[in-house]
């Protein structure tokens, strides 16, 4: 029979060989995030000379893949929302039950492939309006195109957005926090407590079922997830088409040295050009949430944000 040890040693090295694999196969399109980590991430296009749709899969490997343990995967893109999130999701998960105990990460990007490639057939492509938009891009809105926001909650109460779970899956607490509005352009935050990539997107797929969020111009997010047993962060950001905000975004969690969280800004552009105040008002927009749920309570930065300082116990670890 073999030892745990031994079935440790044939995982990492079936990991190796896999890894070899695909960097050999995808080339460029492979990268390799944390290697100490077994942290990677994968970039597919449905089509590599003019790609319409594209997705970045990002993989992490637990010492018992592929034996016993699934991947852990995150898919990032804008525009994969709703249904075919979900599509997607369950198409990924059948394929490593029919093949359990096997390397499964080159059958899920070609799984992946193919779903983009039905889908360039079906549709016209992305909804570039909505998720390429930049400020460069001016864009006049009437009155009544901007969206009402009194149907988001204020950050002191609990969303009900739980219907992506399951019976043993805890709910996911997401708060919405204060707007703030900028020449008919309109930010807003919201924060939920993250420990895996998986929670990271069911906060994102329940936040899109609302469909206020959904209409914004840009969602705006970055996350920080502590891996204690390796000291190190699993991290990521998402621009939404509005460039360089993800990284700015991901940056003031670096420096405020959170953890296990993430902070989605929603953006509602009203059809004046804000320049760089639009960063301004994202990064306050995230700081001054991550105050008010006890994310963060020094002076300077209460100060800065003008929010309510509160800590809470275990959300920030030195």
């Amino acid at each position: 029979m073999e030892s745990s040890e031994e079935k440790t040693d044939a995982d990492l090295q079936s990991q190796i060989e896999e890894i070899e694999a695909l960097s050999s196969i995808y080339g460029e399109e492979w990268c390799v995030i944390d290697e100490a980590s077994r942290v990677f991430c994968i970039r597919i296009s449905d089509d590599t000379q003019k790609p319409t749709w594209t997705v970045c899969l990002q993989i992490i490997l637990p010492p018992d893949y592929p034996s016993s343990a699934p991947p852990i995967y995150q898919i990032n893109a804008a525009w994969l929302r709703g249904p075919d999130r979900r599509a997607l999701s369950n198409s990924l998960e059948e394929l490593y039950v029919e093949n359990t105990g096997e390397n499964i990460l080159y059958l899920w990007v070609e799984k992946i492939r193919e779903f983009l490639a039905e889908k360039s057939q079906s549709a016209e492509g992305p909804e570039t309006g909505k998720t390429m938009t930049t400020e460069e891009d001016e864009h006049d809105y009437d009155e009544d195109d901007l969206p009402d926001y009194s149907v988001l909650k204020p950050a002191n109460q609990s969303s009900p957005l739980f219907s992506d779970t399951s019976d043993d899956e805890e709910p996911l607490l997401i708060k919405h926090g204060e707007t703030i509005t900028d020449r008919r352009s309109t930010f807003q935050p919201h924060l939920a407590p993250v420990v895996t990539p998986k929670q990271v997107q069911r906060v994102l797929n329940n936040l899109y079922e609302n469909k206020k969020i959904a209409s914004a111009t840009h969602n705006i997010y970055a996350y920080r997830i502590y891996l204690e047993d390796k000291d190190s962060f699993l991290q990521d950001c998402e621009d939404d088409g509005e460039t360089a905000a993800g990284g700015r975004l991901l940056h003031l969690l670096q420096i405020l040295d959170v953890r296990n969280v993430l902070v989605v800004v929603s953006r509602w552009y009203g059809g004046i050009l804000l320049g760089p105040d639009r960063f301004k008002h994202i990064n306050n927009c995230a700081r001054n949430i991550l105050i008010q749920e006890g994310y963060t309570d020094t002076s300077e930065e209460t100060s800065k944000a003008g929010g309510k300082n509160k800590r809470s116990k275990g959300k920030k670890t030195k």
